[in-house]
């Protein structure tokens, strides 16, 4: 199965400002997508990360994800859409895993 996962909120907090330098990993949730890897899923992070800002996030982010041992096979940055929600018949929030 192939699965997308959002990072800020999902496997980390986030601020009211969206300054990823603050940002904690959540490891409960972590362990959830990291079991989905170890099940033989294709995990793929895929994040807003300055999408507004025009800022490329890209090296830091996978800095994050290896720092808290996140297990994945890819990460796209900067092509996921910015918004407040999303409605789509595939979209599972962590919290019902």
């Amino acid at each position: 199965m192939n699965i997308f996962v959002d990072i800020d909120g999902t496997i980390c907090t986030i601020n009211n400002q969206h300054d990823y330098y603050l940002a904690e990993p959540i490891q409960k949730n972590i362990d959830k997508i990291n079991k989905m890897y170890d099940e033989g899923n294709n995990i793929t992070y895929w994040t807003a990360r300055g999408a507004e800002s025009g800022d490329d996030w890209e090296v830091f982010t996978l800095g994050q994800l290896v720092k808290w041992k996140c297990k994945f096979h890819c990460l796209l940055c900067n092509s996921k859409p910015s918004f407040d929600m999303l409605i789509d018949d595939k979209a599972i929030n962590i919290n019902q895993l």
